[in-house]
């Protein structure tokens, strides 16, 4: 079904929550009236988007279509594929065990999974040879193992276009530690959070994080009452944008980069915790230094890089604050100080599907707008999202 215009009746499909005092009426309004427009005037599907401080909801509000085809409209608890949000709450996942003495930030990777002593890296035309350094657990953390993703490596794109299978876990681009590149290495650290607890990565991931921060939306599979909540993937094309209903079932994989099924509400427990420094309510996720070590420069003179769209059906190229911005463990960290904007110092990420966040510790927030639009990049959805932050920075002063 193909799709090219969002008539103004889907619109307004919840309501502000309430406490929200700390947004005037006004900025309340141009937020929604901003979202609102987007959805009219056929820029996006739908959009779901909060806000949250360390101790409350500012902003919650839905507007546009859930399923398309089906006349069905968002609401505030309607289900998203987060994608590569799975990213950080992994990488949280793997400093609990650091903090518990199972891993060392900089141990080998091999140490652990001993099938990656040696990868080879891609020299030139698919060729490859043997890699000179070890990866370590840093390195997976903060993207400078040398793993990439075929969409966004031109390289990794041809080799799978000419051999009909995906190399991304199989050959690095570069050796460990010499650039920055966005790549599937946080998947190995998914392995090697089930080797060291001994425990699968749902149940992990679960028992030490999803359950505590009540994330009761939240996992890698959709089950069947929640079902009727899962947002309809859209995918913009020549013709228009075409949705591609959902199916009977919703089981993900279960990968430490991308997998994970959630909610607006219940991603902003997971930022919630992070603002407050590894706790939560009454209870500690992880440590207040863990924190720190995450949300801080760990690829010292390198900088994020600009990555292509190497399929431009999946990706454009990305990111926001490539050649300047730092990264942590699990997070892009801002070194732009672009008034209007977030911080300097705030933290972010997002997944394919155009769902973002951003953590901004000075001004004591944190957002996410949640859309379920490809390609990932798609420059109307980020409008939105820079619309929106704009929106936000003109209510938190």
């Amino acid at each position: 079904m193909f799709l090219h215009r969002f008539v103004p009746l889907i619109l307004f499909a919840a309501t502000t929550v309430a406490g929200s005092d700390e947004f005037s009426e006004g900025d309340r309004n141009e937020i929604d009236s901003f979202l609102a427009s987007s959805v009219q005037e056929g820029k996006i599907p739908g959009v779901v988007a909060i806000v949250v401080t360390r101790k409350k909801v500012l902003y919650h509000q839905s507007f546009g279509m859930q399923n398309a085809a089906a006349k069905s409209k968002l609401h505030n608890d309607s289900v998203f594929r987060i994608a590569s949000m799975t990213k950080p709450i992994t990488s949280v996942a793997v400093m609990q065990l650091v903090e518990k003495g199972k891993i060392g930030l900089d141990d080998p990777i091999s140490k652990y999974l001993p099938n990656l002593r040696t990868v080879p890296v891609i020299a030139s035309e698919g060729k490859t040879r043997p890699s000179a350094k070890p990866i370590t657990v840093r390195q997976l953390l903060s993207h400078t193992s040398g793993y990439g993703y075929w969409f966004s490596n031109n390289e990794l794109e041809r080799m799978y276009r000419s051999g009909g299978k995906y190399f991304d876990l199989e050959l690095l681009v570069h050796e460990p530690g010499d650039r920055w590149t966005y790549g599937c290495g946080t998947r190995i650290l998914g392995q090697l959070i089930e080797k060291v607890s001994g425990r699968k990565l749902d149940e992990y991931l679960g028992a030490h994080i999803l359950e505590p921060l009540g994330m009761v939306d939240t996992g890698y599979r959709v089950p069947a009452e929640r079902l009727p909540r899962l947002v309809s993937v859209y995918k913009r094309e020549t013709q228009g944008i075409r949705e591609e209903k959902n199916g009977d079932r919703e089981d993900g994989d279960i990968a430490g980069d991308y997998g994970l099924r959630s909610t607006a509400l219940d991603y902003s427990k997971f930022l919630k915790m992070l603002l407050n420094e590894g706790k939560f309510e009454d209870g500690r996720i992880l440590g207040k230094e863990s924190v720190r070590l995450m949300t801080s420069n760990q690829i010292g003179n390198l900088r994020v890089e600009r990555h292509p769209g190497a399929d431009p059906l999946w990706s454009r190229s990305f990111p926001i604050g490539a050649g300047r911005d730092k990264f942590g463990l699990g997070f892009q960290i801002c070194k732009r100080d672009k008034p209007g904007f977030r911080s300097v110092g705030s933290y972010s990420w997002a997944g394919i599907y155009n769902t973002h966040f951003w953590v901004d510790p000075e001004k004591g927030t944190a957002a996410i707008v949640m859309m379920q639009v490809l390609p990932f990049y798609d420059d109307n959805c980020i409008a939105v999202l820079r619309g929106f932050e704009e929106r936000v920075y003109q209510a938190v002063r």
